[in-house]
């Protein structure tokens, strides 16, 4: 090729001219002060929106939206008074040869001072580049990365640094990303180059040509260790207060006061209101109108008011109707009011809801069994001084009066130890028979009525106030018959039977003892203690109709007993 004294001077001008003019970039050529525009281009002029040939000679001032800079993105103004985004370089030996290029809007957002934000919110800028491999980090993502900027890294590098369950995760999710065109995002735990674990989160979006193959990947990484961190540590404190509130059965609830909206945080709420999440919570209005009982409104809504105006702590219990079944359940009920800032009205009430209800039932319970045992306590020591009394005026020695006297003890004893034993403090009567007539049967006591003693009848709990009588009474029956009765000879038998008869609030009991084969029976000549307890405490304590007979074949008794009902205040299933 020639050297360009080859070229005719003209010819020369005339070459210039034309690449001047047909440039893909904006030329323009300044006077001397930089304070016009002596030439300019026909793309400069399209770009600008005016005719070619129009800007010569027109001021830099007209064209540019703010004070001219001279270098960098500006904003230039078109003819039509519309802003363009520009980025402008100087050319040429003084630099008065200007090249403009437009930008589009992505381009335009790319200013240093952009970088400077992304730097400040932590986010460093990265690109792979599919033909080499390798991924050029910004000044800040080499920093998260712990690596050097620029071409400093390979993709197969970054996989290295992450843990082998995280390569299969983050791979998988980059490739799918990838094939479908789409933006991607992750967060995994990377080890540096200097062995510093962190947690990075990356965003990336794949890059194709024409043709639609990948030829690379651009992106940003943010260092969130921190912040994934003190989330987690966050969910793990929630998740010990969920474990704490299931584990205590707690209802978590928060109520916005201003739109009287209720947010239930648990299932337990929804149970404890009998309600599903279909139904949705309650707001107050709701809560104080329609759920809560009448009788109950105007000590909760108190209480209520003085939590708002005083120290913001809420404890108030009531009862609430269940929707499920409608049942009444009693509830606790404790929160505090937030406020946005002090000396404000409160904003919301964070709370838990307990049901009380089985906790309720079991202190009125116990409650009620203590006053049970100081009345039974005191009916018992009534009767053992009675016992002592009756069986010394009858005893006719020491070793007789011990005898009867142990014997009824002990009976009193084990009635009291069945009712003890039993849930809703009642004695079954055939425990108290077969107590005391078992020293005396030969075998099974049920079936044949040829058994020394035969026992036949139904289930029968006796309450407490008529099942110590009861059983003193079998007790001077049994000891009767076994010293002077069917049971003091071989040949004797004793046989107890009871049903229920209707009538009462209960039904009423009636009970045979019927003596056979034992010596004749004569009516006794004098009434001892068993046979006044028989007919006197039966009659003062159980309100029975008490018959006796002394046919010489053997001794029998028949009682007609009501039986109270059950307190339904001992019922555990309550």
């Amino acid at each position: 090729m020639g050297d360009r004294a080859d070229y005719p001077a003209a010819e020369a001008g005339d070459l210039h001219r034309a690449a001047f003019e047909e440039a893909a970039v904006g030329l323009a050529i300044l006077s001397p002060a930089e304070n016009r525009i002596l030439d300019a281009n026909r793309h400069l002029c399209r770009l600008l929106g005016y005719e070619p040939g129009r800007l010569s000679g027109r001021c830099l001032t007209d064209l540019v939206e703010r004070p001219f800079s001279t270098e960098g993105v500006q904003s230039w103004l078109r003819a039509d008074g519309r802003p363009v985004e520009v980025r402008v370089t100087r050319s040429g030996a003084a630099g008065r040869t200007l090249v403009v290029a437009a930008l589009d809007p992505d381009e335009a957002v790319r200013a240093e001072q952009n970088r400077e934000a992304l730097t400040a919110a932590g986010l460093g800028e990265w690109r792979w580049d599919a033909g080499s491999g390798r991924i050029t980090l910004s000044r800040r993502a080499a920093q998260i990365l712990g690596q050097a900027p620029g071409p400093s890294m390979t993709w197969q590098g970054l996989r290295d640094s992450l843990g082998e369950a995280e390569r299969a995760r983050v791979g998988g999710l980059v490739r799918e990303a990838t094939e479908r065109g789409r933006p991607y995002f992750f967060e995994s735990r990377l080890v540096r180059s200097d062995g510093r674990e962190v947690i990075i989160g990356v965003r990336g979006q794949p890059l194709s040509d024409p043709e639609g193959g990948l030829v690379g990947m651009v992106g940003v990484v943010q260092d969130i260790t921190t912040r994934v961190e003190a989330r987690d540590a966050l969910l793990g404190r929630e998740q010990r207060l969920r474990v704490a509130a299931s584990l205590a059965r707690l209802g978590i609830f928060e109520w916005h006061m201003l739109d009287d909206q209720a947010i239930w945080e648990n299932e337990r709420m929804f149970e404890i209101f009998g309600r599903t999440p279909e139904d949705g919570s309650v707001g107050k209005a709701e809560f104080l109108n329609e759920v809560l009982h009448p009788d109950d409104r105007k000590a909760v809504r108190a209480a209520i008011s003085s939590a708002l105006r005083e120290e913001g702590i809420l404890h108030v219990s009531g009862r609430v109707r269940r929707k499920s079944d409608g049942a009444w359940r009693t509830i606790e009920m404790a929160g505090r009011f937030e406020r946005d800032a002090p000396n404000r009205l409160p904003r919301r009430l964070i709370g838990v809801v307990a049901d009380v209800t089985d906790r309720r039932l079991a202190e009125e319970r116990q409650s009620l069994l203590i006053r049970e045992l100081h009345h039974r306590v005191k009916n018992t020591l009534a009767t053992v001084q009675a016992i002592v009394g009756s069986t010394a005026r009858t005893a006719s020695s020491i070793e007789s009066f011990y005898e009867a006297f142990v014997g009824r003890i002990m009976s009193l004893a084990h009635t009291h130890s069945v009712l003890t034993e039993d849930t809703w403090q009642t004695a079954s009567l055939r425990s108290l028979l077969v107590n005391e007539l078992k020293p005396y049967a030969e075998g099974a006591m049920e079936g044949a009525a040829d058994r020394r003693v035969s026992l036949e009848g139904p289930p029968v709990d006796l309450a407490s106030e008529i099942a110590v009588p009861i059983g003193m009474a079998i007790h001077e029956l049994t000891t009767n018959a076994a010293k002077y009765g069917a049971l003091s000879t071989r040949g004797g038998r004793v046989a107890v039977t009871w049903s229920l008869l209707p009538g009462g609030p209960a039904g009423i009991l009636r009970f045979e003892w019927r003596e056979s084969g034992g010596p004749p029976v004569e009516p006794p000549r004098r009434q001892g203690f068993g046979s006044r307890l028989l007919q006197r405490v039966l009659t003062t304590q159980v309100q029975a109709e008490v018959t006796t007979d002394y046919p010489p074949e053997g001794f029998s008794l028949t009682m007609l007993a009501p039986l109270p009902p059950r307190n339904e205040a001992l019922n555990p299933l309550a």
